[in-house]
């Protein structure tokens, strides 16, 4: 047996099992269960094993093997494509789509914990290599909660203060607080809005709140969260029963109405606090004038 078996097996190892830690299916229902998980158990094992392999290809002078990494940099990133393009076709047939600003951040997600892996198995065999097994595991847990941190981002209530308000009606127009959200003109729909609906008010902290929760793909995100995780109430061809998310354009508050199937205020608001901020919706105007400022001095 070679010298260098015994550290890739344990490599291998700690990388898939660190993939699959990091492959979990919540309220959401992706990575769909089980041919969505055994294709990403499937691809976590292969980024282990390119990770493993490293370290004895350098300590063996044989440098071309690691000609493999940039060729599964390429490969994983097609793994980002393959999310985006499964999630597209899908997202047209939700009665809420997540929208596009969303799965292109699960799509990132989904290629950068291959990377992980890849980190993790290369750490674990390192610290095997050098030390001895007790050290490769704790390098791998180490990395564990290194991958663990980098993989969580931050939620929408880290920015914003989420507050459940009732909707109204003033004439034909839905309010919730004093931000216009649609026209419902026929009674019988607006019944079904006042007994069904909820409504929330998002505070920004901050100006660079302001205008994370200002963009389109964002306040989507919040819309088919909610309706994943508490349901909708409506079907195709009602216009009417549509969640909406509408902006106060004085100070940056976001108005969320919602028509869930299960009316519970407690648990719509750790929900939506606990929305994912999209990565392709974070606005930072402030370090822009600041960085601006300091040119200009």
């Amino acid at each position: 047996m070679n010298e260098y078996t015994l550290p890739i097996i344990f490599g291998i190892t700690i990388g898939t099992l660190t993939r699959i830690y990091m492959l979990r299916t919540d309220y959401r229902q992706y990575p769909t269960y089980l041919h969505g998980k055994i294709i990403h158990t499937a691809l976590g094992f292969i980024a282990a094993g390119l990770g493993s392999v490293a370290i004895p290809s350098i300590l063996n002078e044989e440098f071309t093997a690691i000609t493999f990494l940039t060729l599964a940099a390429s490969q994983f990133r097609e793994v980002r494509n393959m999310e985006r393009n499964t999630l597209t076709e899908l997202d047209s047939y939700e009665m809420v789509p997540r929208g596009k600003t969303y799965i292109e951040g699960i799509a990132i997600a989904f290629e950068s914990r291959n990377y992980l892996v890849i980190f993790t198995s290369l750490v674990s065999v390192l610290g095997y290599l050098l030390f001895n097994i007790w050290v490769g595991l704790i390098f791998a847990v180490i990395a564990l909660i290194i991958s663990r941190v980098l993989m969580s981002g931050g939620k929408i209530g880290d920015i914003v203060d989420v507050e459940y308000v009732k909707p109204r009606f003033d004439g034909a127009g839905l309010y919730v607080d004093n931000i216009y959200i649609m026209n419902i003109g026929l009674p019988q729909r607006q019944e079904e809005v006042l007994r069904y609906g909820m409504g929330f008010i998002l505070r920004p902290k901050n100006f660079n709140a302001r205008s994370t929760i200002a963009n389109l793909g964002q306040r989507q995100a919040i819309l088919h969260d909610v309706s994943t995780a508490l349901g909708v109430y409506r079907d195709s061809g009602t216009p009417a029963l549509v969640p909406l998310a509408k902006r106060d354009l004085n100070d940056g508050r976001v108005g969320v109405f919602v028509l869930p199937q299960e009316k519970n205020i407690d648990k719509a608001l750790k929900i939506i606090g606990a929305v994912p901020t999209l990565e392709n919706a974070i606005r930072m105007p402030t370090e822009r004038n600041t960085s601006e400022e300091r040119s200009q001095s």
